[in-house]
């Protein structure tokens, strides 16, 4: 390499790195949002998301990590609606200066029918939700960065339709379950959004929040709504320990179903690791499970009737050889 392309290598590094510090630093609570705003925001900034891929955002205890992290924040983008109960503190006690914004403002909550002034935080599980979400994080956008609102405005208007269209693809892939065995039962609560969406029962192991036992009148519930609608699939979530869900499937002589992403969407090459390709991929496994096991019981079905009457066949044949043969021995 000669003295003039090290030279041009140099000033190229410079003007990048010079670049990457010149952005402001967004950082999100969890993955789902982090997606959402590296896709609206495109290059603008600098994305984080303070619960890692694959992690609890129930469980999450904040590290010196993610108090650097949010003191060095220009724009926070949370969920609320009581999922983040550990982000507040985590704020204060790092003395960040940073707006907080709650992207499920205009989102019509599911109240907790347990909790007084709790409401159920997996409102992205409705993609129209989403499409919510992704316009509040454009409008933020816009307040910390004006100069780039064509980018945000572009960006947004391609997502909006991606999702309006994932919207379309989930209300008739639903559909075509029959209606009988539209029945969800998952670890803990977090597709109530998108049973009320999308038309399918919900039954869970769990609460909405995963910081709690399931408790033996939640495993007889589970239990009596499997046998009295013959459930034929369980599904576990990649957030839970999937033991009891596994337990339960086991006991009822039924199959695990499919694997779901609810409080973050999958690791790199999941099918799952992106917002959109996460619901996709929850509503293709749901589809598969819930209607793969009726066919396979009617295509056993198919199989036991030749196979009974190949047995009949075989009887007769072999009655007749036997009259066939005495008829023979009495003549000789």
């Amino acid at each position: 390499m000669t003295l003039r392309y090290i030279g041009l290598w140099m000033l190229m590094m410079v003007v990048t790195i010079g670049y990457a510090q010149d952005r402001p630093v967004v950082v999100t609570s969890v993955s789902i949002l982090q997606d959402m705003a590296e896709l609206i925001g495109g290059d603008e900034f600098i994305v984080q998301s303070i619960v890692p891929i694959g992690s609890d955002p129930h469980l999450h205890e904040p590290t010196p990590r993610d108090a650097k992290m949010v003191v060095g924040a220009d724009l926070i983008l949370v969920n609320g609606l009581t999922l983040e109960g550990w982000l507040n503190e985590l704020i204060d006690n790092a003395g960040s200066e940073a707006e907080v914004v709650t992207v499920t403002s205009g989102v019509q909550a599911i109240e907790s029918q347990t909790y007084k002034n709790s409401s159920d935080p997996h409102a992205w599980m409705d993609a129209s939700n989403g499409i919510k979400y992704i316009k509040v994080i454009k409008d933020a956008f816009i307040k910390l960065k004006p100069e780039s609102r064509e980018i945000f405005e572009f960006n947004y208007g391609v997502y909006k339709q991606q999702l309006e269209d994932l919207d379309n693809y989930i209300f008739e892939a639903m559909a075509s379950i029959p209606e009988q065995q539209r029945i969800l039962i998952t670890s803990h609560d977090a597709f109530q959004y998108y049973g009320r969406r999308y038309g399918i029962r919900l039954e869970a192991l769990l609460g909405t929040s995963t910081d709690a036992q399931a408790q033996t009148s939640d495993m007889t519930r589970v239990n009596n709504v499997i046998r009295a609608n013959k459930v034929p699939a369980l599904f576990v979530e990649s957030t839970i320990n999937p033991k009891m869900i596994k337990q339960i499937a086991a006991d009822n002589d039924i199959v695990i179903g499919g694997h779901l992403y609810a409080d973050s969407i999958g690791e790199e090459g999941s099918g799952a690791d992106s917002y959109y390709d996460m619901l996709k991929h929850n509503t293709d496994e749901i589809v598969r499970g819930l209607t793969k096991p009726a066919e396979a019981q009617k295509d056993t079905a198919e199989i036991k009737s030749p196979s009974w009457m190949l047995w009949v066949g075989l009887a007769l044949l072999l009655i007749a050889g036997f009259f066939i043969l005495s008829k023979s021995i009495n003549k000789n």
